[in-house]
């Protein structure tokens, strides 16, 4: 019995030597996986959004897996360093790092050099989903609907300014594509995150904010500030009042600040399928959805490869705005 336990550690050893120096790959690599704790690179710091939905998805993962996720966060320049980490990483399906529109749309289309491919250099697993962007006015603002604003702000171009969490933020761009879209001039007011935004916006001293949902939450809820559409497909059972930018004919504007799970490219699909399988049945699992819901989340439901397509849509998508923008990387 000893010498049966100890042959099948050595065998799993073995297994697990190949699949790292990619001399084992398909069903036998996909089957042995996990034999150990997989690394998850969250390249942010403690506390956001992307680190919220690195771990709530990996604990519940980790269960189905019988293995455990080990959270490192490695934040820098914008996320780049975590992820850039993970692009160079070994393909044996152990370390994943929590991407996103911020680190594989908007931050290569920053730099003048990027130092990956954000869609060649990983294997994309599975989208988590992200909290969807609300343009919210201050209480002294006259505009009660978003077409009355958009209607004020013609008539009187220098007139709004509107503040985002920072330059080449997706509030910023978001705030951006609203202009170019509407043919309308606002000022951009970049802070260093989206706290002072908000708080200068409920206390009237900025007259609009384009920002997530959850950072506003609060203050739209307790009706400090005025919310005029927010960028899911659908009204939020928790915001009936909040109309969509795409009810109000503008399709252009429905975006959601997504994060997701990625590897570096070359893992094996078998591992990826299987990954990718359990991120959806742990999104859709009831307490993690309960925990999504108030954000106003939309659990992903991308397979790998419409994920990966996503990916670079979006990369197209937001480039050309970046461009635009003038948004360089510091």
């Amino acid at each position: 019995m000893k010498n049966s336990r100890q042959s099948k550690h050595l065998w799993s050893g073995v297994i697990v030597l190949l699949t790292s120096a990619g001399l084992l790959s398909g069903p036998v690599a996909a089957q042995s996986w996990p034999s150990k704790p997989v690394r998850l690179i969250v390249p942010f710091g403690p506390g956001g959004s992307a680190d919220t939905l690195g771990r709530l998805t990996s604990s519940k993962v980790g269960e189905y897996l019988g293995q455990s996720f080990v959270i490192e966060n490695r934040a820098g320049a914008g996320g780049m360093i975590g992820s850039d980490q993970v692009a160079k990483s070994a393909p044996d399906g152990y370390t994943y790092v929590v991407s996103g529109v911020a680190t594989h749309a908007v931050a290569p289309a920053m730099m003048a050099k990027s130092p990956f491919d954000p869609v060649k250099d990983f294997s994309h697993v599975a989208l988590y989903g992200g909290p969807p962007l609300v343009f919210a006015v201050s209480l002294g603002v006259p505009a009660k609907s978003m077409m009355e604003f958009i209607a004020h702000a013609k008539t009187k171009p220098d007139a709004y300014s509107y503040g985002s969490p920072g330059i080449g933020t997706h509030g910023h761009l978001f705030g951006e594509l609203l202009k170019q879209i509407n043919g309308i001039e606002m000022t951009h007011v970049p802070y260093k995150g989206a706290a002072g935004a908000v708080a200068d916006l409920s206390a009237g001293h900025l007259p609009a904010i384009s920002s997530t949902l959850t950072t506003a939450s609060a203050q739209i809820k307790a009706n400090r500030v005025r919310a005029l559409a927010i960028s899911s497909t659908s009204r939020l059972p928790d915001y009936p009042d909040v109309p969509t930018f795409r009810e109000l004919g503008f399709a252009d504007l429905v975006a959601v600040t997504w994060f997701s799970i990625s590897g570096p490219a070359g893992i094996p699909a078998e591992i990826v399928t299987r990954l990718n399988s359990e991120v959806r049945r742990a999104l859709q699992s009831p307490e993690v959805k309960e925990k999504l819901r108030p954000e106003g989340i939309e659990p992903g439901t991308l397979s790998p490869k419409e994920f990966t397509d996503f990916v670079a849509a979006e990369y197209k998508r937001w480039a050309p705005v970046v461009r635009a923008s003038g948004a360089k990387a510091e």
